[in-house]
């Protein structure tokens, strides 16, 4: 079954939740204050919008059987088969490309939207690195690889979606090192037990400081920061050296835009530090995500060799040495689009005097009969009531069909863009004083 998507009511529902968030920000003990302040946040106007854009959906590429079917994954990656994670769902085609060259053995720049499936691309050939030594007989306790995130509520979202993808896969362990990581087991089962009520443990999470010193985790998360602290202090060493080194494989900075100006070049020194102190001479696979770069490629891999210190490609008209990888989306559709009108008409509505009223009158012309919520409920249930609003109205003229209450799905709304100024093509030159070797 489908339904229809309701921007209005949607971005009601937005405005309303932060008209009530702003109202018990400051308890006004005056009553006359308190009213004033209420019917101000009330009639003012928070947002402009909302703001609609309706993009095509992603290329697919071949599904995970296929790489596995082609060779490019291992046979034991089969074993990570769920409902989570079908083997034969296709993929999207910048997550088959960055599967194919960080399995290749390249570094790589994951650069597309939100939603757009980036934690695949470089999850995915972890998984397989794990799946192939597991099937070896070779994986033991050990860091294999680093997932960094800027903030610690992007760690804890992975580690949500590694408890799915994980919850039949006991050899693969993963653990989340932050400043709020509990120090003992104990602590830790007790407060899993808290925020978790009903929801049973895997034995493949180490959730304490303790249990990821004693046996580190295969996907160690963390935040720069706590980096910083984990290199510094002895009893964190054995997460980098002792009877469990050896094995890092993989570097993950996630969001990488938010590194710009100092905090990138604090970070460059960072991974020199730490590649310097697990990798004894051998290289380290670099991966780097972002939802915001430039338009310039050599830019962007530039930046990405500077944070790193490690290669990155782009050379023109040579796919195999093209280190970024973008989302690629499939054409638009001839149309008809959504609803009765053309994208002119909408034009002229955004133009016209009373949009309102040129809505209700081209759906009108366009054949779309325009209902009266008074008529549909019956003088009876009208009684005393006023008017229904017309934005209540123009919805219905533009979705003839909709369930008179139905709810909205869920809205994604449209970033700023002053969100997405920390452009790659900025960072590499605030990255330029940072030179390889230092």
């Amino acid at each position: 079954m489908t339904s229809t998507f309701d921007p209005l009511a949607t971005s009601e529902l937005i405005i309303e939740g932060y008209q009530r968030y702003l109202k018990s920000l400051l308890p006004v003990r005056d009553a006359r204050i308190a009213s004033a302040l209420e019917s101000e946040i009330s009639r003012s106007l928070l947002t402009k919008g909302p703001l609609l854009e309706s993009s095509p959906p992603y290329e697919h590429g071949v599904s995970l059987a296929g790489l596995i079917a082609r060779g490019v994954l291992d046979p034991a990656f089969h074993r990570l088969a769920s409902d989570k994670l079908p083997m034969n769902r296709p993929l999207y085609l910048h997550q088959e490309q960055a599967i194919r060259k960080v399995t290749a053995g390249r570094n790589v720049v994951v650069a597309s939207g939100t939603g757009s499936g980036k934690t695949e691309c470089f999850l995915l050939p972890i998984f397989n690195e794990l799946s192939a030594e597991h099937a070896r007989g070779a994986l033991g306790p050990g860091v294999r690889a680093l997932l960094l995130y800027p903030m610690n509520a992007l760690a804890n979202d992975q580690i949500k979606r590694l408890r799915q993808i994980l919850a039949h896969v006991p050899h693969i362990t993963f653990g989340r090192y932050v400043g709020d990581t509990p120090w003992t087991a104990a602590e830790a089962a007790e407060k899993f037990a808290v925020l978790n009520p009903g929801k049973p443990r895997l034995p493949n999470e180490l959730l304490s400081r303790a249990e990821m010193r004693e046996r580190p985790p295969h996907l160690l998360l963390t935040n720069y920061a706590m980096l910083e602290y984990l290199l510094l202090r002895p009893s964190d060493i054995d997460l980098f050296e002792g009877p469990h080194a050896g094995h890092w494989s993989f570097i993950v900075v996630d969001e990488a835009h938010v590194y710009d100006g100092a905090k990138a070049a604090e970070l460059a020194m960072l991974l020199r530090r730490l590649r310097d102190r697990v990798a004894g001479g051998q290289p380290l696979r670099c991966i780097a995500t972002s939802a915001t770069v430039g338009d310039d490629p050599r830019m962007v891999t530039e930046f990405a060799r500077q944070l790193f210190d490690a290669g990155f490609e782009w050379v023109l008209g040579d796919e195999s040495r093209q280190d970024l990888v973008r989302a690629t989306r499939r054409d638009m559709p001839e149309g008809p689009f959504w609803g009765p009108l053309d994208p002119a008409a909408y034009l002229s509505i955004a133009r016209a005097d009373d949009p309102a009223a040129e809505l209700l009158r081209l759906a009108g012309a366009h054949g779309t009969a325009v209902h009266d919520d008074a008529a549909d409920r019956g003088p009876e249930s009208t009684a005393g009531r006023p008017p229904a609003p017309v934005h209540r109205t123009c919805r219905r003229a533009v979705h003839p069909g909709r369930r008179p209450g139905a709810g909205p799905r869920r809205s994604r709304h449209r970033r700023s863009p002053a969100a997405g100024q920390h452009g790659f093509s900025r960072l590499a030159g605030s990255l330029s004083p940072v030179r390889p070797g230092q």
